[in-house]
């Protein structure tokens, strides 16, 4: 009987760590993806950035400084 037992308990233990390795992988691939999207996101406020100092000055206000004398 205690044979039986064992079977069974190694059978929930074969399956629990089936289900964990299937949650790992799945956690893996969600914390690839969100940082892909976080570096799309900080490629787009880089690029917002530059473009709202951009525009934010004069045509060739601050672009270059003269200082000779």
């Amino acid at each position: 009987m205690s044979s039986s037992v064992a079977i069974a308990t190694a059978a929930v233990a074969a399956n629990q760590a089936q289900v964990q390795t299937a949650l790992a992988a799945k956690l893996a691939k969600m914390n690839a993806n969100n940082a892909q999207s976080v570096v799309q996101l900080i490629d787009a406020a880089s690029a917002n950035l530059q473009n709202i100092a951009k525009s934010a000055t004069a045509p060739g206000v601050g672009t270059s400084l003269d200082i000779s004398v």
